[in-house]
C-alpha cells in the first residue's frame, strides 16, 4: 500500500475529483453539497497529505498542476469503480433516484433528441438530473474510459474501430434535408441539384474540421459546393439561413426543430446522401449498472417515438 494512501482521508479524493472537473471551488462545493469554506479547508488538507499544491488559480479558474494531472484519471476511475461496487446490491428505482448522469454532446448531435429525452425523464424520473458537457474530441472516448461521463453522443461516418472496452449502439437514424429562407429567389417548387451547387452554403463543424460530411459525399460524385460560412455550433444557423440566400444541409429532425425558431423552408436533398446515424457510446466498465441499463432503455424508447 502506498504511504500516501495510509495517511489520506479518502473523502478528500471526492474533493479532488470535483475540483478537477469543475475548476471552481464554488462549483465543486455545490456538486458535493459543501460550503466553499469547507471545500477550501478540505483542499488544504489534501495539499498537505500529497505534498503538492494540486490546483492553482489562473485566469479565474483552478488549474491542475502536473501532479494533479498525473493522478486525475486514476482517482476518477477508482471512485467510479467504488461507486459501482457499492451500488451492486442497491436496487435502482428511477421514480425516486437522485442519480446524476453526465452525457457529452455537441449541440448539433443533441439538438433534435435531447429535448424529448429530458421531457420523458421529467415524467418518469423527476429527481434524476442530467449534465450535458462539450468535449474537445469528436468522440469523447478518453472521458468514457476514465469514468468522467456516462454516455457520449456522436457519429462516426468513417466507422473507426473502437478501442477495447468501448461500446456503441445506434440511437437515431435520420435522412438529410436542405434548408433555405422562405421564398428563396432561386428555388421554385423544389431544390434542384443545379441550384444547390450554384448556391453558397453554411456548414457546422463542431471540432473545427476543414470540411463537412456532405463535402465528402459530393467528392464521390466529382462535385463541389461553395461554403460561405463555417460555424462551431448550430444555434445561430437558422437565423443566418432565414436572412440570406445561403443553404444548409442537415438531418431532418434538427431541421424540423430549427424551422420553429426561424423563417426557413425545408427541401429534400437533391442527391443521395447516406443516412445520418446518431450513436451512443459507453464503456463496459461503467455501463452494466441498473441505472445505466435503465437509461439506455429509455433512450431507445425515445428514439423509437421520434422515428414513428
Amino acid at each position: 500500500m502506498h504511504l500516501d494512501l495510509r495517511r489520506l482521508d479518502l473523502n478528500l479524493l471526492l474533493v479532488f475529483n470535483a475540483l478537477y472537473h469543475q475548476r471552481s471551488v464554488t462549483a465543486a462545493a455545490h456538486e458535493l453539497a459543501l460550503s466553499p469554506s469547507a471545500l477550501s479547508h478540505a483542499l488544504a488538507r489534501l495539499r498537505q497529505a500529497l505534498g503538492d499544491e494540486l490546483f492553482v488559480r489562473l485566469d479565474n479558474q483552478m488549474q491542475p498542476t502536473l501532479r494533479a494531472e498525473q493522478i486525475a484519471s486514476t482517482v476518477s476511475t477508482a471512485l467510479a469503480q467504488l461507486s459501482a461496487g457499492l451500488s451492486l446490491n442497491q436496487r435502482f428505482d428511477p421514480a425516486s433516484s437522485k442519480r446524476n448522469f453526465v452525457i457529452s454532446a455537441s449541440d448539433y448531435t443533441a439538438f433534435a433528441i435531447l429535448p424529448r429525452l429530458i421531457s420523458r425523464l421529467q415524467q418518469v424520473s423527476p429527481q434524476i438530473t442530467l449534465r450535458i458537457i462539450n468535449t474537445s474530441q469528436k468522440l469523447a472516448l478518453d472521458e468514457l474510459a476514465a469514468g468522467h461521463i456516462d454516455f457520449a453522443l456522436g457519429y462516426d461516418e468513417e466507422r473507426t474501430p473502437l478501442p477495447a472496452g468501448m461500446e456503441e449502439f445506434d440511437w437515431l437514424q435520420d435522412d438529410y434535408v436542405a434548408i433555405a429562407c422562405q421564398h428563396h429567389p432561386q428555388i421554385k417548387r423544389k431544390l434542384t441539384l443545379k441550384t444547390y451547387l450554384q448556391a453558397r452554403h453554411v456548414v457546422v463543424t463542431p471540432w473545427n474540421e476543414s470540411r463537412g460530411v456532405i463535402d465528402y459525399v459530393l467528392d464521390g460524385m466529382s462535385l463541389q459546393r461553395q461554403v460561405a460560412v463555417q460555424l462551431p455550433n448550430v444555434l445561430v444557423a437558422p437565423f443566418i439561413i432565414a436572412s440570406s440566400e445561403l443553404i444548409m444541409t442537415l438531418p431532418r429532425h434538427a431541421a424540423t426543430t430549427l424551422a420553429q425558431a426561424a423563417g426557413i423552408a425545408i427541401y429534400p436533398a437533391p442527391f443521395a446522401i447516406p443516412p445520418y446515424t446518431l450513436k451512443v457510446y459507453s464503456h463496459s466498465k461503467y455501463a452494466r449498472s441498473d441505472a445505466h441499463l435503465w437509461l439506455r432503455r429509455l433512450m431507445m424508447e425515445v428514439a423509437e417515438d421520434a422515428s414513428a
